[in-house]
This record gives C-alpha cells, sequence and structure tokens, in this order.
C-alpha cells in the first residue's frame, strides 16, 4: 500500500501506483477551452474493487477500465472510479479518462494558484507543489514517478513544449500536434506544457530554447553562459541525468522561474540583457539533478530541492569568476542571524515548505558541510549523492548517510543542529 505525503495527504492516492501515463490533448488557446484524452498504465499495489484519481474541475465524458466503461464519480478535485471487477494485487491494467472543460489552477492558501494558467497568448504549466490535478487526471504525490508521452495539438501559430523529447509534429490543416516523449519517471508536479508564439532557438551546446522575437537578443546574452554552466555542473555533479534541457520565455513577466523536468520557464522580466538573472539561470538547471532527478519521497524534505539549488547559485559564482561561495555564505548567514530562528528546515511545515530561510539556510549548510569534509569529500558525497538516486526518491535521513560515508568524524550533531533545530548553529 503507497503512503500518503505527511505535509499534504489529501492529494495522492493509495493502493496502486502509476506506471505511465499517456496524454493527449486538443487546446484553444482563445477560448481556452482543453479536450483530453488520459491514458494510464496502473499498477495494483493492495486488491482493488475501487480506486480514486486526482482530477480538477472538467466534465468527465467516460471512463474505462481495461478498454470497458465503468462508473465513476467526479467532486471535490477526486474522481472516484468503479473497477468493474475485483483487481488483483500487482496486476497491471490499465485507465482511460476522457474530459473536456477550461482548465482552472488549482487554488490554494499558501501558495496562489497552481497548474495550468492562461498567458496573454498562450498557455502555461506550473504545478508544483500540487497543480498537476488541473490538467489531467493523475495520482499527485510527490514519492510516485512514471513515464510520459505527451501529446498536444494547438493552433499552428503556437509553439509547444513539454517534457521529454520532441518525437513527432504533424500538421494538419491549421493545427499542428506536438508528441513528446518522456521515458525517465518522474513526478507529477513536474509535468509541464508550455504552449505561446515563440522563435525556437538553440544555445551553443545545442539545448533548444523557446523565446519571444522581441526577447532573442536580450535572451542571448542572459543565457548564454548556460553551457558553461552546465559543463560545471556536470564536473560538481555528475552526468546531466536527462536526454536535453530546455528553457522556455514567456512573453508575460513571472513572479519566479519555473522548474519541470528537463526544462525551465523563466518570464520576460528575468531577461534584461545584462545577466541580472543569472543566478536565477543556475538555480533552475540545478534542480536537474537536485528535485527532478533525485526526487524528493515525501514534502518535508524539500530542503534536498531548495537548499542544493540555492547553493548552486553560490558555486556557479564561484566558478565563473564572481563572489566566492565563502562570501556568499557570510552574507547568508548575516541575513539569517537577522530573522526569526524558529523554522528547522530539515521539517519546516507545510506553511513554511517554500520560505525564503530553507532556500538559504539549506544552502548554508551545503557550505557548512563542504568546509567540514573538505572539497575532494564533499564533491564526491554529491556526485554519489547523484548516482545512487537518480530517476529515484530520497529522504534526509539518506543524505545524511551518503554524506557519514565521506568522513570517519560523527555528523549526527552537525545536521541535527543545522536541520532540526531553529537556532542558527554558531
Amino acid at each position: 500500500m503507497a503512503l500518503k505525503d505527511s505535509y499534504l495527504p489529501a492529494h495522492g492516492n493509495t493502493g496502486y501506483r502509476v506506471a505511465h501515463y499517456d496524454l493527449e490533448l486538443d487546446y484553444k488557446p482563445v477560448a481556452a477551452r482543453l479536450s483530453g484524452r488520459a491514458r494510464l498504465t496502473v499498477v495494483a499495489l493492495e486488491a482493488l474493487t475501487a480506486f480514486t484519481l486526482d482530477l480538477g474541475t472538467f466534465k468527465v465524458d467516460r471512463v474505462l477500465v481495461e478498454g470497458k466503461p465503468v462508473r465513476y464519480t467526479h467532486a471535490s478535485g477526486k474522481l472516484r472510479v468503479r473497477a468493474g471487477r475485483p483487481i488483483a494485487v500487482g496486476t497491471r491494467f490499465t485507465v482511460e479518462v476522457r474530459y473536456v472543460g477550461t482548465p482552472r489552477p488549482i487554488r490554494t492558501r499558501a501558495w496562489g494558484d497552481l497548474g495550468w494558467d492562461q498567458l496573454t497568448d498562450g498557455a502555461i504549466v506550473a504545478s508544483q507543489p500540487i497543480g498537476a490535478p488541473s490538467w489531467f487526471p493523475c495520482n499527485d504525490t510527490v514519492r510516485e514517478k512514471a513515464t510520459y508521452q505527451i501529446s498536444v495539438t494547438a493552433p499552428s501559430p503556437y509553439t509547444v513544449l513539454a517534457n521529454g523529447v520532441l518525437v513527432d509534429g504533424k500538421v494538419g490543416g491549421s493545427t499542428t500536434t506536438w508528441v513528446y516523449v518522456q521515458d525517465v519517471p518522474m513526478a507529477t508536479y513536474l509535468a509541464t506544457v508550455q504552449i505561446g508564439q515563440y522563435e525556437e532557438l538553440e544555445l551553443a551546446d545545442g539545448q533548444p530554447a523557446a523565446v519571444p522575437s522581441r526577447l532573442v537578443a536580450k535572451f542571448a546574452t542572459d543565457f548564454g553562459r548556460q553551457p558553461a554552466m552546465m559543463e560545471l555542473f556536470e564536473r560538481l555533479f555528475g552526468p546531466y541525468p536527462f536526454g536535453q534541457y530546455s528553457v522556455v520565455v514567456t512573453d508575460d513577466d513571472l513572479e519566479v522561474p519555473i522548474e519541470a523536468q528537463g526544462l525551465s520557464v523563466f518570464g520576460a522580466n528575468h531577461v534584461d540583457g545584462r545577466r541580472g538573472f543569472e543566478r536565477l539561470v543556475a538555480h533552475e538547471l540545478a534542480h536537474q539533478w537536485f528535485g527532478n532527478s533525485v526526487g524528493l519521497a515525501d514534502w518535508r524534505h524539500i530542503w534536498l530541492n531548495e537548499g542544493f539549488a540555492a547553493y548552486s547559485e553560490w558555486l556557479w559564482s564561484e566558478g565563473s569568476g564572481g563572489a566566492s561561495a565563502a562570501v556568499l555564505a557570510a552574507r547568508a548567514r548575516a541575513l539569517l542571524a537577522r530573522q526569526p530562528q524558529n523554522l528547522r528546515i530539515g521539517d519546516p511545515g507545510v506553511d513554511g515548505m517554500f520560505d525564503d530561510r530553507v532556500y538559504q539556510r539549506g544552502a548554508l549548510t551545503l557550505h557548512s558541510l563542504r568546509q567540514v569534509l573538505g572539497d575532494a569529500a564533499f564533491f564526491s558525497a554529491l556526485r554519489e549523492w547523484t548516482h545512487t538516486y537518480r530517476h529515484r526518491t530520497a529522504t534526509t535521513d539518506q543524505f545524511i548517510a551518503v554524506a557519514q560515508r565521506h568522513t570517519s568524524l560523527p555528523l549526527g550533531p552537525f545536521f541535527r543542529s543545522w536541520l532540526f533545530e531553529g537556532k542558527l548553529p554558531g
């Protein structure tokens, strides 16, 4: 039986796991209308006569299990499906859901609107942590990963990007169908579709980008060092864990950039032609190792995502001739010392998941660990971490165990003070 997330138990469903999502979407940007057919390959973890999926405010037209129509109800974000006949433990079966409607973000008190949202001209998906049901039926839990095929039909003037590698593009009259395959397991919150009237580019290392025409020149400056960033991170963290890395810049401003697996999204306001937001370029790229490849087994371990990505900003600064990680760590410590000393970043609580102290103290924890271990052992531990848990999920205790293998010094007190006590260590 699958476990519920300790922070977000209302999301996700027990009794099964999803091995693969095959999504066929038809989107009309002007009408903001989405028609979908989702075919899920599911494995029963317990005997099932019924099960639930997470799905937002769509009209569900039909549900089939193993190709046969079954009874269902849909309310309060849950699609409840009758199996038709009992399903034994270990059985692999298919569920197909056909649905239509206007995608609406999942509204949350703590984080605002999450998931599929309208741009001025196009659409964006930003699901972290629970926005995936805004556009497809899923088992929306961070601990579960599946492979994907995402097919999107949209008007031909629009460019569509999604996770994975583009394997097909079919023009049919006034529309184009884009087919992407993500054959590396992925959490639901990292699944994404980006739709806009973009110019398609390639960076110096051949990695693709989609950018509004008016921003192409500035983008070339702001993202021109991303190939060097990739080279540095591969040296420090190990091989890039996916087939490619795409960047999208929307024609709208965004509050913050968005991470997805194999893809990051920036707002027009993050492109200034002066590399003014280059630290965010480093942050989102680093998430491909920390958060996307090595995923979270539970949201309470969020520092493993954000602390590592924030520290990668410092590593890029140090490696590219900017301020050293030591200087940036000293600045972060001074800032944290002026803030409330009441957040335990190893278990920050659901309301503290995206508190800036998780990012900054997480980065400072890693820099302090680097000082304890020394550079050779520290970066060896990071490479072991990304290799051992590549395309898997992990916990704080598992990271501590990896770090401990690289020193004879007992690290228990170190991690207890940095991660599980509110007061900033001296």
